[in-house]
C-alpha cells in the first residue's frame, strides 16, 4: 500500500519484470523521474523493484506503471474474478464499477449483472481484497472473496437461486391471488365482498393489500432504503416510490374521503394498482432469477466432468480417494471406461482414450507410456497407469472453465453503452415524473380533457412513468445471451473469447 509523506508526496513500490542489465533500471529511472509529478524514481535491478515518490495531485500510479511498460518492461498485475450480492439492476453494476475504479492500483473493471461478479484487473501490491470489499460494501453490496474452489462457489451460488427462485415464487403466487381478489371485488364480482358504492369495501381492499405491499414489495423498499442510506437511487426505487403513491393515496381516501372531497377531488382508490404492479415487478424479478441461474448452466456441466475419486497406489496398494487429495507425483490406475480423474503422463499400459470434450475429436486417440492425458477424457480399451502431473486450477479443464468464465463476463460494447445509461437512468426518470405530475396537476385540465380530477390524474402519470422506467432489461439482456452463447459453445468444444468482437 501506498504510504503517505510530508507535503502530500505518497511513496509506491512497483515489482518490474524483463530488466535484464543495470541499463534497464537507469532507462527507467530517467524516463519516470523526467514525469510531470514524480519527486523521485529509483529502480533496483537485482530486487526487480521500482520505487516512486510522487504527488498524487498531479500523477497517478496508473500514468507511472503505464510509462514503465511503454518502455518494454512489465508491471505484473493480477485479474480476479469476486462474486458480488445485491445488485439489482443495470445502474448497481455502473455503480460498483465506479467504486472500484477509485482504487489508484485497478486498472480494469467489469461488472456483469447475469453472473453477479466483478472482475478487477489491479496491483496486489498496491490493492487487495480487503480494500475492495469495504469499497463496495459502502455503496451497499456485498464482495466475496475470489479465492474459493469452484466447486464450492457453485455449489453457494446454486443454492442461494434456489432459495431466492423458492422465495419470489411464493411471493409471486400471493401477489396474482390478492390482485385478482382486489381486481375482480371492485368490480363487484366476488360475493362476499361488499358492493362497490359500499364505504365498507374500501376497508376490506386495504386489509387484502397491505401485506402484499409490505411482505410481497418488501425487497423494494429494502433496497430504496439502503440506497438512501448510501446516497443513490436505483430501481427499487423506482417501484418503491410509485407504488406507495397509489398506496398511501389509497390509504388516505379510505380514512379520510373529507378533505378530498372538501377540495373537490372524486375519491378513488389505487390498491388493485399498487398491487398489480408489485406482482408483474415480482414475475419480472422471478424471470432473472431463473435466467440467471439457467445461464451458468454450462459451468456447472464442465464442473461436473471431473470424477470425484482417483484410484492412486500408495504403500504398494490400491486405493480410492477424494480426487481433492491427489498429490503431484502420486501414480494413479484407470481401468476401461472410467474417466480420467486428472492431468498426466501415462508410466505403464496402453489404451485409447476418447478426448472429445476437449479437442472435439470423436475418435479415440492412442495412449502410450510417455504421453500425457487429460483429466475428465473417457478411457476407452485398456487399463493403464499414470502419474499425476497437473492438479486443480493447472489442469486443462480448470482453464477451460476459467476461460468460459472470463468470456461471459466480458461487456461487448453494447452492454458497456447500456451500463453507462444506466447509471444516470435513475435520476433522470425521477426528475420527468415529477414534472410530468406537476404539469398534469397544475395545468393538465387546460391541456387536455381529463377523465378524472387533474390530481388524480397526475397521480397516475407519475406513477405511470416510475413503473414503465425500470432499467433492469436494459442491463440483463445482453450479459444474459453471452452466458447462454458462451456456455453452449463451451459444450460443444467451442471456446469463445468474450464479446468484444
Amino acid at each position: 500500500m501506498p504510504t503517505s509523506t510530508t507535503h502530500e508526496i505518497q511513496s509506491l513500490h512497483l515489482p518490474v519484470k524483463g530488466m535484464s542489465c543495470a541499463s534497464c533500471a537507469t532507462r527507467i529511472e530517467k524516463k519516470v523521474g523526467e514525469m510531470e509529478g514524480v519527486q523521485n524514481a529509483s529502480v533496483n535491478f537485482g530486487a526487480g523493484q521500482a520505487a516512486v515518490e510522487f504527488e498524487p495531485t498531479l500523477i497517478s500510479p496508473r500514468q507511472i506503471t503505464a510509462e514503465i511498460e511503454q518502455l518494454g518492461f512489465r508491471v505484473p498485475r493480477i485479474r480476479q474474478s469476486f462474486p458480488v450480492q445485491g445488485m439489482t439492476c443495470a445502474s448497481c453494476v455502473s455503480r460498483v464499477e465506479k467504486k472500484l475504479l477509485n482504487f489508484p492500483g485497478v486498472f480494469q473493471v467489469e461488472v456483469n449483472l447475469a453472473t453477479e461478479r466483478a472482475v478487477v484487473e489491479y496491483l496486489p501490491s498496491l490493492n487487495g481484497f480487503a480494500d475492495f470489499r469495504q469499497a463496495v460494501e459502502e455503496a451497499g453490496y456485498v464482495l466475496l472473496p475470489a479465492d474459493r474452489d469452484g466447486k464450492d462457489t457453485i455449489g453457494e451460488e446454486e443454492e442461494r437461486h434456489r432459495r431466492e427462485i423458492r422465495t419470489l415464487s411464493i411471493k409471486l403466487a400471493f401477489g396474482v391471488v390478492i390482485s385478482a381478489i382486489l381486481m375482480w371485488g371492485g368490480m363487484g364480482m366476488i360475493p362476499f365482498l361488499p358492493q362497490p358504492e359500499s364505504p365498507r369495501l374500501a376497508l376490506w381492499m386495504f386489509l387484502f393489500a397491505t401485506p402484499l405491499q409490505f411482505w410481497g414489495g418488501w425487497q423494494f423498499y429494502r433496497g430504496t432504503f439502503s440506497g438512501l442510506k448510501h446516497g443513490y437511487a436505483d430501481m427499487n426505487t423506482l417501484v418503491a416510490v410509485g407504488t406507495s403513491a397509489a398506496y398511501f393515496y389509497s390509504a388516505f381516501a379510505t380514512f379520510f374521503p373529507g378533505p378530498l372531497q372538501f377540495m373537490g377531488q372524486k375519491v378513488e382508490l389505487y390498491f388493485d394498482s399498487a398491487a398489480m404492479i408489485i406482482t408483474l415487478v415480482l414475475m419480472g424479478r422471478l424471470l432473472e432469477a431463473r435466467a440467471k441461474s439457467r445461464a451458468s448452466e454450462a459451468i456447472r456441466k464442465l464442473i461436473g466432468l471431473q470424477p470425484k475419486t482417483a484410484r492412486v497406489q500408495r504403500d504398494g496398494r490400491e486405493m480410492d480417494i477424494p480426487v481433492s487429495e491427489v498429490i503431484l507425483g502420486d501414480v494413479v490406475s484407470v481401468r476401461p471406461g472410467e474417466k480420467i480423474p486428472v492431468d498426466g503422463q501415462v508410466v505403464g499400459g496402453q489404451t485409447t482414450v476418447d478426448e472429445s470434450m476437449i479437442t472435439g475429436e470423436s475418435l479415440p486417440v492412442a495412449k502410450k507410456p510417455g504421453d500425457e492425458v487429460i483429466g475428465a477424457s473417457l478411457n476407452k480399451t485398456g487399463a493403464f497407469s499414470f502419474r499425476a502431473s497437473r492438479l486443480g486450477k493447472d489442469s486443462v479443464l480448470a482453464q477451460i472453465i476459467r476461460l468460459v468464465e472470463e468470456a461471459q463476463g466480458a461487456k461487448a460494447p453494447i452492454q458497456r453503452l447500456a451500463d453507462k445509461v444506466a447509471g444516470i437512468f435513475v435520476p433522470v426518470v425521477i426528475a420527468i415524473a415529477l414534472a410530468a405530475f406537476g404539469i398534469w396537476w397544475s395545468i393538465g385540465d387546460t391541456l387536455a380533457v381529463l377523465p378524472t380530477s387533474p390530481f388524480t390524474f397526475a397521480l397516475t402519470i407519475f406513477i405511470s412513468v416510475m413503473i414503465i422506467a425500470c432499467p433492469c432489461a436494459l442491463g440483463l439482456a445482453t450479459p444474459t445471451a453471452i452466458m447462454v452463447g458462451t456456455g453452449k459453445g463451451a459444450e460443444l468444444g467451442i471456446l469463445i473469447k468474450g464479446g468484444e468482437t
